[in-house]
């Protein structure tokens, strides 16, 4: 995704669009980008000062909670062997969110799929880096397609001082990867409140803030031809301002071939395996880039008459899927969002 200059309906046409500072730097394996708009009077090495902190927060959060650092917090609690494990209030709040993920999507986004992507991605690698005699996907998920792995796997104790203690089975190792990107956006927007309006783009999840008299332009890459747009979001401010969140997620960018044939990055918890899936990309537009990442995932994870079905019912704004087939479709609420 990309973030574009400001624009303006006929209801802001009577005042300029506020101006624009961006901090760019990289994080979560992709680019982070840290858009600040400033009040009418003012700084803008204020809001400067301010984005570049904020993209500092975002660099640490992320270290903490990556899976390719095997010094990380969440890499440490996954090599735990107990039972019951100390987290500290980072990763806490993270895992706190990964099980209402669970909750909101009906169990397709799943944080507990460490050793299924490794697998696609090297079967060789997934016992040694999630640790010794851990259970196989085909041993500890169901059989059956439609049928997925019980909550009581592994829950969230709270803890002083906003840490928490993780109860799991022996066989549970976690990946945020499909939880993490709009999680840390959205909270690295909430540091920039005392600005009127921020967008924090964390590797293509997008938490953004748009002030009164403003709006962000975001237009979505099409993965089928470089540079072009499949679509582009208008997401116009309000009197007390309005959030947002945009996250996409598809099939065509974490790749790898295998005796198999082609492997993608996004496992569906009803077989352990990769999503067999005709939706290639699906784009959500929610009220959070949390929010928005799970559902964009799990849009892609059911395929295209599931995901329709579920995000025409979901707390949603918009969506917009590519098919396998060509067909870009969007479900009808939102057309009133895109240019």
């Amino acid at each position: 995704m990309t973030a574009g200059a400001p624009v303006r309906g006929p209801a802001e046409a009577a005042s300029l669009p506020l101006r624009r500072t961006v901090n760019r730097s990289q994080a979560m394996g992709g680019d982070l980008e840290v858009h600040v708009a400033v009040a009418r009077r003012g700084s803008v090495t204020a809001a400067e000062r301010d984005a570049a902190r904020v993209a500092s927060r975002v660099r640490a959060w992320a270290g903490r909670l990556t899976r390719h650092d095997p010094a990380s917090e969440l890499m440490r609690a996954n090599a735990d062997p107990r039972g019951v494990v100390p987290v500290r209030p980072t990763l806490a709040a993270a895992l706190r969110w990964a099980a209402d993920a669970v909750e909101l999507t009906g169990g397709i986004v799943d944080a507990t799929l460490l050793r299924e992507r490794l697998a696609a991605e090297s079967p060789a690698r997934a016992a040694s880096a999630a640790g010794a005699g851990a259970a196989t996907a085909s041993s500890r998920r169901p059989a059956s397609p439609g049928a997925l792995a019980a909550p009581a796997a592994w829950r969230l104790e709270g803890s002083l001082h906003r840490s928490g203690l993780v109860h799991r089975q022996p066989d549970i190792a976690f990946d945020l990867d499909g939880v993490a990107k709009g999680w840390i956006a959205d909270r690295a927007l909430a540091l920039l409140d005392r600005h009127p309006g921020a967008l924090v783009d964390a590797d293509g999840d997008l938490a953004i803030h748009s002030a009164e008299g403003d709006a962000w332009e975001v237009g979505v890459a099409d993965p089928r031809a470089s540079g072009v747009q499949l679509a582009v979001f208008v997401l116009p401010g309000a009197s007390r301002g309005a959030l947002y969140g945009l996250a996409t997620s598809g099939i065509s960018v974490h790749r790898w071939t295998g005796p198999d044939g082609e492997r993608h990055h996004l496992i569906d918890p009803r077989t352990g395996r990769p999503a067999t899936t005709d939706v290639v990309q699906a784009t959500v537009l929610a009220a959070t880039a949390r929010a928005a990442e799970a559902w964009a995932k799990t849009a892609v994870v059911l395929g295209l008459v599931g995901a329709l079905g579920v995000l025409d019912r979901a707390p949603i704004l918009g969506a917009v899927l590519l098919a396998s087939d060509g067909r870009v479709l969007a479900i009808p609420r939102t057309t009133r969002w895109l240019a």
